[in-house]
């Protein structure tokens, strides 16, 4: 947003014309006689306004929106000589106000990019503003918009399995996690808590994860749908850890908050993960009764949510003898959509179950 450190007539005349108003009506505005005003139009930059007048043109400029803005300093480039340029003192303090519309405008576009897996797309979005400012650039509304950029670098580093390390998820979210906290935003800083305890699943600290999503489930700064899927994913570190009874119990509680808030995606997924508990404990015939209601009902229009269905299905088939070959084919699938979208943690998880299920001279015999 622009700020003039001392007016005159030039300032003035192109604040008017920013505001599309007369002669008449910007000086009833400001509350000063028409002559005023033409004074500061017929002699420009050889003017000054008083100081309180001075004051009364901040005031104006400080309450115009955000195209105002933008005409008030694109008419000033436009009129101004190198001369008068320096004579004038307006400068840009941080980005302007039109420049955080955008910004936010592409953090939506982020959103949907990686709800459709285009890392390139999303990342070239992020860095579009991440390399063009620096916290220290910014006030509260743009370290608000910086803490979100850095929150969706660590959504798009997590998806593409890039968890641990200097450029990755973990090293992200904390970053977000630390402005949130200088913003005093309980609620942002709670759901990069939760995101971290992703990531810590993610590379293998199944205990840990556990009981950092046992803590959120009954945290207070989180919303109910984000205390139900702290409550899931402890059911599914859980299972991953082999506790699959308990990690059962614990998913379905959270399956009845997904009905209950009425979150159609999330109760499917919340059956995914109960089919995979259920095939862990050897319950195929239940595995294959939620995994049914998971294709049924969820969204598959996500590439990640399609290769994660399609690799708990290929998963609970090859666990039977009788069926290990088809799930041979849906986890083939799987790998190819895994490999094309370069969703590289989903790729490693369907070749370490192929993995398992062969011993040194084939499949394994269950």
């Amino acid at each position: 947003m622009a700020t003039v450190h001392h007016w005159t007539g030039l300032e003035a005349r192109a604040l008017r014309l920013a505001l599309r108003l007369s002669v008449r009506a910007f000086a009833q505005q400001l509350g000063l006689a028409v002559a005023t005003v033409s004074k500061w139009e017929s002699k420009l930059s050889d003017t000054e306004p008083r100081p309180d007048t001075q004051a009364i043109l901040d005031t104006a400029l400080g309450r115009a929106d955000a195209a105002v803005h933008l005409r008030f300093e694109t008419l000033l480039s436009e009129t101004s000589s190198a001369a008068t340029a320096g004579r004038r003192r307006v400068t840009a303090s941080g980005p302007r106000a039109w420049e955080y519309e955008s910004w936010a405008d592409d953090l939506d576009r982020v959103v949907v990019a990686l709800s459709r897996q285009n890392f390139a797309f999303a990342d070239s979005l992020l860095s579009r503003w991440l390399t063009r400012f620096t916290a220290l650039d910014l006030d509260d509304k743009g370290l608000y918009l910086f803490a979100r950029s850095t929150a969706l670098l660590g959504d798009l580093k997590r998806d593409q399995g890039v968890v641990l390390g200097p450029l990755s998820a973990q090293h992200s979210y904390a970053g977000a996690r630390a402005v949130f906290t200088q913003l005093d935003i309980p609620r942002r800083v709670a759901q990069l808590d939760l995101s971290l305890a992703v990531v810590t699943e993610m590379s293998g600290k199944l205990e840990i994860a556990a009981r950092n999503y046992e803590t959120l489930a009954v945290d207070d700064r989180l919303s109910h749908r984000d205390r139900a899927r702290a409550r899931l994913w402890v059911g599914t570190a859980l299972s991953k850890d082999g506790n699959h009874d308990y990690a059962t119990r614990v998913m379905q509680s959270a399956t009845r908050d997904f009905e209950d808030l009425q979150e159609p995606d999330d109760w499917s997924v919340a059956h995914q993960k109960l089919a995979l508990a259920r095939r862990g404990a050897g319950d195929l015939t239940q595995a294959l009764y939620f995994i049914d209601i998971a294709r049924n009902s969820g969204t598959t229009e996500s590439p990640m949510q399609r290769v994660r269905l399609d690799t708990a299905h290929g998963h609970i088939l090859l666990s039977d003898a009788a069926t290990r070959d088809d799930g041979h084919l849906v986890l083939d699938q799987a790998a190819k959509v895994a490999a094309q979208y370069g969703l590289v943690h989903q790729l490693r998880s369907i070749e370490g179950i192929k993995a398992m299920s062969e011993g040194p001279t084939g499949p394994r015999q269950r």
